[in-house]
C-alpha cells in the first residue's frame, strides 16, 4: 500500500448498521466466525469498536476492550481483498495511538498459533509473547492453543 493508500485508510466508530457487513467479512475470514450477536454485545457493553474504509468501502473492524489501565484487542480484521495492503497495520497502529491516548500501559491479543500472518504483523509491531491459553480456540477437530502477545505502551 502507497503512503496514498495508507492515508485514504479512514476509521470512524462502528455503528448497528455496519453489523451486517461487518459479519459478512466474519463469516468469509473465519470457520468460527463472532456472530452479529458478539459484535451487538460489544456494542453494548461499551467497548472501543472501530471500522476501517478504504475508496469509500467498510473493509475492516476491530474491538477494543479498554480497563484498568489495560487495552484488550477482542478481534482485528481486514476483508480478505484488502489485505496485504497496509490497513491491518494501520489499524493497528491507530489502536496503539488510541491506547496510549486512553492512559493504557500496555496492549494484550491472543492469536492462534496457527495464524502466521497475523502473528508476524504483530512481533512487526512491537508485540512479544507472554504465555499460551491452552484449548482456547475451537478448531475443526478439539481445540488450538492461543499465544498471548503483549506491548507495552
Amino acid at each position: 500500500m502507497s503512503v496514498a493508500q495508507k492515508e485514504a485508510a479512514r476509521f470512524s466508530p462502528m455503528r448497528y448498521e455496519d453489523l451486517e457487513m461487518i459479519s459478512a467479512i466474519e463469516r468469509s475470514l473465519y470457520e468460527f466466525p463472532w456472530t452479529p450477536g458478539n459484535f451487538r454485545d460489544s456494542l453494548n457493553a461499551g467497548y472501543s469498536c472501530w471500522v476501517c474504509h478504504a475508496d469509500h468501502i467498510l473493509v475492516g473492524y476491530s474491538v477494543l476492550m479498554v480497563a484498568a489501565g489495560e487495552a484488550h484487542l477482542l478481534n482485528i480484521s481486514i476483508a480478505t481483498y484488502w489485505q496485504g495492503k497496509g490497513l491491518g497495520e494501520a489499524l493497528l497502529g491507530f489502536l496503539l495511538a488510541l491506547a496510549r491516548e486512553r492512559h493504557c500501559e500496555r496492549m494484550l491479543l491472543e492469536v492462534r498459533k496457527s495464524n502466521d500472518l497475523a502473528h508476524r504483523l504483530y512481533v512487526r509491531n512491537g508485540f512479544v509473547p507472554i504465555g499460551e491459553r491452552k484449548a482456547y480456540y475451537p478448531a475443526l477437530v478439539g481445540r488450538e492453543d492461543a499465544i498471548v502477545l503483549e506491548r507495552r505502551l
